[in-house]
């Protein structure tokens, strides 16, 4: 039986997909909410148990025989400004599953953040030394309370203090895929202009207000959810050197790439205007993301590599354009 938090949500529910299809018995905690959304990215699955955050304490105390906790609940807005909800919900949620884990010796997989590396420009490398990360400087709230985690989880372990037997933290790049409708405006730019580009319609994107980088042209590391879920899944079946592990395509591509995939897979030219970016964001704004995956190939994962056009093909094609779009 295998615990995942967040199990409704965008990346949660597609590991919740592949677990059930590989045999597994499935617990989902989440909130489903009342958008009529949420819950349909798991409608198609056979899960074990759904219970509410609220629960969770209850549930593990009655619950022995867990094999992992996948950990992918959190408040993920980037716009989040509740600093004590953030810290309740990302940071004392996360500490109390990391002890559980450790004390019932049960691995511990938990999401983390690309947005940990703030601006860039200390790079992208997840080596590991606690000391470099201190250094990082997240944009957001949202970011700092990933790092907060990820810095906790490695001085427990450099203290020699009790840690699940088996642990990864996975700092997800712009992930992108089936089961994010109900993300609103923190969805992919492919789901959230998915109807425009069926349509022909035109898709802003913002211009660039550097000189280094065309309009639509600024950069991210943009990886498929599935190859996500296949990172989860190998870490769950295989041994590693436990720690922080970067998550991503290990490609920086383009907006306009992104998007270019998108009215194509769509059977639409492109339509594409530029628009100024907003004052307030500028100062913010990331124009380059790229994951360094060294460390997980040395561990031994040799899957991903999903290429934006494959992946944008395979989710408006199987999912995005069709009358029920949830995996």
């Amino acid at each position: 039986m295998i615990l995942i938090t967040g199990g409704a949500g965008f990346i949660g529910s597609n590991i919740a997909a592949r677990l059930c299809d590989d045999g597994h018995e499935v617990v989902v905690c989440d909130w489903l909410g009342d958008d009529n959304i949420k819950w349909q990215n798991l409608k198609n699955r056979l899960l074990y148990r759904i219970t509410a955050p609220e629960a969770l304490g209850d549930f593990l105390a009655s619950s022995p025989d867990l094999a992992a906790v996948v950990h992918m609940g959190a408040i993920s807005a980037t716009t989040a400004s509740d600093a004590d909800l953030i810290v309740r919900t990302n940071i004392d949620l996360s500490q109390s599953l990391w002890r559980y884990c450790a004390e019932s010796s049960v691995p511990f997989i938990y999401a983390s953040s690309a947005a940990t590396y703030g601006d860039g420009s200390q790079g992208f490398r997840d080596d590991n030394d606690i000391e470099q990360m201190k250094q990082l400087q997240p944009l957001n709230l949202y970011g700092w309370s990933k790092k907060f985690f990820d810095l906790w989880a490695l001085s427990e372990q450099a203290r020699g203090r009790a840690t699940p037997p088996k642990w990864a933290g996975l700092k997800f790049f712009n992930v992108y895929g089936p089961n994010e409708l109900h993300k609103g405006d923190m969805m992919s730019i492919v789901s959230k202009n998915r109807e425009k580009c069926a349509a022909g319609e035109e898709v802003p994107l913002f211009r660039s207000h550097r000189p280094d980088y065309e309009d639509g042209g600024q950069l991210r590391d943009f990886v498929f959810v599935d190859d996500c879920v296949d990172i989860v899944s190998w870490l769950l079946s295989n041994r590693f050197e436990n720690g922080v592990f970067n998550v991503g395509s290990g490609q920086a591509r383009s907006f306009r790439d992104l998007i270019a995939a998108t009215f194509k897979a769509a059977g639409q030219a492109e339509n594409i205007r530029y628009i100024d970016m907003p004052a307030s964001l500028r100062d913010k704004y990331q124009y380059f993301t790229e994951a360094d995956m060294t460390r997980l190939r040395q561990a031994g994962y040799n899957g991903g590599g999903t290429s934006i056009e494959r992946g944008v093909e395979i989710t408006m094609r199987d999912y995005l354009l069709k009358t029920d779009p949830h995996r």
